[in-house]
């Protein structure tokens, strides 16, 4: 059979930068193929030929076998069967799961008939249960776990492409897990494989090289415009996959685990009672890197939001360098004045103002020291932010560039070094390098490390337990809300966490 879709010497030049140089693309039927790449290695003007946003500048196109010219114009991807979920999923957080899921089949269709929403829920009931999905119609998107609202973007993308074309189609997925906890991540892998199991074809693109390895039959690697390879995905070891990515091997970051053990604790938690923990008590020393995991629903991920205030504690105490606080009071400037900051998981929703300048976003902590005169000195914060990006390495280094225009590594590093400028003496991480590709997290496991040895104490609520056991000096495994055990030293390697999560969660089946 030819293939699902083929692309051949595509090239793109945005005025004098090539953006993407005779590149070829094959994804055959029913196969889950991965697209991987560095930010900026084309893999975002690739796609957006795909859609018909971008006009390449040479091409060749192919849809099983039949040649489609190009440009596609704008909405032609439906009638040739590809279906596009990108990273912010394009829902209505307002509507209801229905409303999301036929809205658009609705606005396009030429039929004027009474609409009943009950047909429509009844439907929509019927379209979960063919792709074993469990969501309620009714149920405001808003109010969706991040999970149920990825797997909801894909059904409709799916359903759009059977509506208006024959056979199963392609579905593009641009970084569909860049926000999902791993745990939660084998939901939306199983609706992938029985779509690739029903003869539809899969376009991946992902940072995660775990996730490539688990779910792609084969792997396409862009580098600098060109097609680097492309790869059997059970044939590649991923130091190989890694080598293609970025042109060399990769030394991967190997943090010591500091054993702080006998140190005086900088910072102390105790009785932290809030949405999704009870009673959960921390110390962590100077210098020292505390990781926090657990399956997901065991309440890790809520302590570095309880403890600067961005969600509301029922209950604590944080003491920070002899300074006690309560946490039924704590705010985030409040927290901002105890010398506190966090960095959120979703850094697009709750770290930045995307439509804002990188200048506008990184001083915006601090703003009083450019004021003078009653007055902010424009040409003082642009200079002091160009100085951050040029010590952070963030690409390119123009301050007044929207900060929603940067990739996501460059936008990680940014938050960084906004939140590390204002010096503080504890930083509070949720998933650090969610999004970010292979070379922007080793540069940000650096800095995570060199600000524990500048005497920083750092927690680090993570479900990547890889990324744990590289810069953490001990972690904690919570379950139901509490800490359930700890690892500290030789302990402190991937398996050994993962283990400890799962042993956690049969140990309480067992006394259930």
């Amino acid at each position: 059979m030819p293939p699902a879709l083929s692309l051949r010497g595509v090239s793109k030049h945005f005025g004098g930068v090539r953006a993407l140089a005779d590149a070829d693309l094959s994804v055959l039927p029913g196969e889950v193929h991965g697209l991987l790449g560095e930010n900026g290695s084309g893999k975002s003007t690739l796609i957006k030929i795909l859609a018909g946003f971008h006009e390449p500048d040479s091409g060749e196109l192919e849809f099983s076998g039949r040649p489609v010219p190009l440009p596609l114009p704008p909405g032609r991807f439906r009638e040739l069967g590809i279906g596009f979920v990108h990273q912010d999923l394009a829902l209505v957080p307002s509507l209801t799961v229905v409303e999301n899921l036929r809205a658009g089949l609705i606005a396009r269709s030429s039929h004027l008939r009474p609409l009943s929403w009950g047909r429509e829920a009844r439907r929509a009931r019927e379209v979960f249960a063919r792709y074993g999905v469990r969501l309620d119609p009714t149920a405001v998107v808003g109010e969706l776990r991040p999970v149920d609202r990825a797997l909801l973007a894909i059904v409709r993308a799916v359903e759009e492409v059977r509506a208006e074309h024959e056979g199963p189609g392609i579905l593009v997925l641009d970084e569909p897990t860049v926000f999902l906890p791993r745990t939660e991540v084998e939901h939306l892998f199983a609706l992938v494989r029985e779509i690739a199991a029903t003869g539809g074809s899969v376009l991946f693109v992902s940072h995660d090289l775990d996730e490539i390895r688990e779910i792609t039959d084969r792997v396409t690697v862009l580098r600098d415009g060109h097609v680097a390879g492309t790869a059997v995905t059970s044939q590649t070891g991923e130091a190989a996959l890694v080598e293609m990515i970025i042109g060399r091997r990769l030394e991967q970051f190997s943090g010591a685990h500091r054993d702080h053990t006998g140190e005086a604790p900088a910072v102390t938690v105790t009785g932290l009672t809030g949405p999704g923990v009870r009673d959960v008590e921390l110390r962590v020393a100077a210098g020292e890197v505390l990781g926090l995991t657990g399956l997901a629903g065991s309440g890790f991920e809520a302590v570095p939001y309880l403890l600067a205030g961005a969600w509301p504690a029922e209950s604590g105490t944080l003491t920070l360098e002899g300074t006690e606080h309560d946490l039924t009071r704590m705010t985030p400037p409040a927290a901002l004045a105890a010398r506190m900051a966090l960095i959120p998981g979703d850094r697009q929703r709750d770290g930045a103002v995307g439509g804002l300048s990188v200048t506008d976003n990184l001083t915006l902590p601090q703003l009083p020291r450019f004021r003078e005169g009653g007055r902010l000195r424009r040409g003082r914060m642009h200079d002091h932010t160009g100085a951050l990006m040029e010590t952070f390495d963030v690409r390119p280094p123009n301050p007044r560039s929207d900060y929603g225009a940067f990739s996501g590594g460059n936008q990680q590093k940014a938050l960084l070094a906004k939140w590390l400028d204002t010096g503080p003496r504890l930083l509070l991480f949720h998933e650090p390098t969610q999004g970010v590709d292979v070379g922007a997290r080793q540069q940000i496991f650096a800095t995570i490390r060199a600000a524990a040895e500048a005497g920083a104490s750092m927690v680090c609520a993570s479900s990547d337990h890889e990324q744990l056991a590289q810069i953490c000096d001990r972690v904690l495994v919570f379950g139901r809300g509490r800490v359930i055990s700890e690892l500290r030293g030789d302990d402190v390697v991937k398996d050994r966490i993962t283990e400890q999560c799962y042993a956690g969660a049969e140990a309480r089946t067992a006394s259930a």
